[in-house]
């Protein structure tokens, strides 16, 4: 199973993967592979820092693109198409999706040119099931700047650094391609506890790919549903 996260900046998503990764290989005993995008692989993680420090922004939202889509084409042939061959589960920190939303609906770029590239790229490779974590922009806005002030944190990047118009219209997009394609792409409402948020997205898991449970080992006693 293939199960993408998606949302805005402070949205908590690297927070509910590692929750949800943990639920999973205890309940289900399969191997759970976690990764994210820009990023997930040696080439991948070098056009990361290259795209989060600002260096193509001056050339515009195409270039960005075709960065973003650089390195997931090393990403998907490296790490998540043979963990998927090999049976496992991968839960990764956003996907094609962002594209769409970056640097198409807040960017500007053609969606048509975005959906062409995504088919060259992505292939059949597609998500069974994305979950967009879904926050009031100014809120996550907040979250990003606490979470800069870690010494641990990389630092406010190139996109945290954007405009709230920018976000809004980001929260947009994303709410957009859920209720397109509802049937792989569910909202939860990461307003919520963190409690509260992981377990909507389990209930969420467990609803939209009951296969992943087919085998799952009863839950201990006052787990979250």
């Amino acid at each position: 199973m293939f199960i993408t996260f998606e949302g805005g900046e402070g949205a908590g998503k690297s927070t509910q993967i590692a929750r949800l990764a943990a639920h999973l290989r205890a309940r289900t005993g399969r191997s759970v592979v976690t990764t994210r995008e820009p990023g997930g692989s040696a080439k991948a993680e070098e056009i990361r820092a290259a795209l989060l420090s600002g260096l193509a922004k001056p050339h515009g939202p195409f270039a960005e693109a075709l960065l973003f889509s650089a390195a997931r084409i090393d990403h998907l042939d490296t790490l998540i198409r043979p963990a998927l061959a090999r049976g496992e589960t991968v839960l990764c920190d956003r996907f094609s999706d962002s594209t769409r939303a970056y640097q198409g609906a807040a960017g500007g770029l053609d969606p048509d040119i975005l959906m062409r590239l995504e088919h060259v790229v992505v292939g059949e490779t597609r998500p069974d099931l994305t979950l967009i974590l879904d926050l009031d922009p100014a809120a996550g806005l907040a979250r990003a700047a606490a979470r800069a002030k870690d010494a641990q944190a990389e630092g406010i990047d190139r996109f945290e650094a954007e405009a709230l118009e920018f976000h809004t219209r980001l929260r947009a997009a994303f709410r957009t391609i859920a209720e397109a394609e509802p049937v792989r792409c569910a909202v939860i409402d990461a307003g919520q506890a963190p409690d509260a948020v992981e377990a909507a997205i389990r209930a969420t898991v467990a609803a939209r790919l009951p296969a992943l449970f087919a085998d799952a080992r009863p839950e201990a006693s006052g787990d979250a549903a």
